[in-house]
């Protein structure tokens, strides 16, 4: 077994573990916007040098994203959809009139995603204009477009009225942050009746905290699962009260293996807390090592979004956390946190490739 050389975290390879390489890749990354301009083509292309520019430019809010906008719209690339985030009137109209013409069902998908992107009142009429009268492209697609405007952080009713699905500003927890504020994976003695495990508030946040206030929450957020059972459950859900209060609500589905007491300990006894610094909204969309509070999700297969158990709404997305920086080997994939703030449920699914 070996340690990594910078955090002293157990690796089975010598060197730094992946974590702290992404680190020092936000720490010495320079972005060549220009360059990146002219190899506008190959933002899709995960192999090609563009891509990588692109996404970190976008992660770090380096991005002049007016220029990034007008020259996809021009090259027609519309494959990275986030470059289109809250994009002018005049590059909104020209992705609408791109959708107009299309006729092949991949590339509607895409402009879907571009317009739930830009994310404008005219955005928002284009969307519930296919989806009261959809084309014959639409057919191939899997869900309504009021469905693909939740990958831009919002979604609209029959009537035609907004809700929006996300907080656009974003932090992070990280070893030792303020506690106080938000911790992950609080100790519980209540135990689950699928496998006999502890449950484990997996999420704690206080609302009146100063760094939290985005949250518009009074109070306190509290997210509450079976550790074990959480990455079986569709999602897991939980009611809160806000003064600290949880209690999980019961599932079907479950794990028959429960955490061990060591291993149940090494998750509760984490460090994580609130670092007020503010990061960009697309912080936590690039990333697979940082866990965020708002923002843009980092959606290992498919953005999902609950729909509240009480209500039936969809649920607004609070927060994700990666299970290997809580404790290396104990699970893979990524923990999303979801929100209704209108009925006090919380609810968790669990990710992984």
């Amino acid at each position: 077994m070996y340690h990594c050389k910078k955090c002293g975290k157990e690796m089975y390879k010598d060197g730094i573990c992946r974590e702290c390489e992404e680190k020092t890749e936000e720490e010495t990354f320079v972005l060549n916007q220009q360059e990146l301009l002219e190899h506008l083509q190959d933002i899709g292309n995960y192999k090609k040098p563009a891509y990588t520019q692109c996404r970190m430019g976008l992660q770090l809010g380096l991005l002049d994203m007016e220029k990034m906008a007008n020259a996809a719209i021009k090259q027609k690339v519309y494959d990275m959809p986030e470059v289109f985030y809250h994009a002018s009137e005049a590059v909104e109209n020209a992705l609408i009139t791109a959708l107009e013409q299309v006729e092949e069902a991949h590339e509607g998908a895409d402009l879907l995603c571009c317009l739930a992107m830009c994310g404008g009142e005219k955005s928002l009429q284009a969307l519930q204009k296919l989806e009261q009268n959809p084309k014959q492209w639409q057919k191939e697609l899997y869900v309504p477009p009021s469905v693909y405007a939740q990958y831009g952080g919002w979604t609209f009713d029959k009537a035609g009225n907004r809700q929006i699905l996300f907080f656009e500003n974003c932090i992070c927890m990280e070893k030792g942050g303020n506690k106080k504020a938000g911790q992950i994976a609080k100790a519980r003695e209540d135990m689950c009746p699928h496998c006999g495990g502890k449950y484990v508030d997996i999420l704690v946040l206080d609302g009146k905290e100063q760094s939290l206030r985005f949250l518009g929450v009074d109070g306190i957020i509290t997210a509450t699962c079976c550790p074990s059972c959480v990455a079986y459950q569709w999602p897991a859900y939980s009611r809160f009260t806000l003064q600290g209060e949880s209690e999980p609500i019961p599932n079907a589905e479950g794990d028959n293996f429960a955490f061990e007491p060591e291993e149940y300990a090494n998750l509760t006894n984490n460090t994580y807390g609130v670092v007020a610094k503010p990061k960009s909204v697309f912080y936590g969309a690039f990333s697979e090592y940082e866990n965020t509070i708002g923002g843009f999700a980092n959606w290992l297969d498919d953005f999902y979004y609950p729909e509240c158990p009480d209500c039936g709404k969809p649920m607004t997305y609070l927060a994700q956390i990666q299970w290997d920086t809580l404790e290396d080997g104990m699970a893979e994939g990524t923990l999303y946190i979801h929100i209704c703030k209108h009925c006090h449920v919380a609810a968790m699914h669990h990710q992984q490739t």
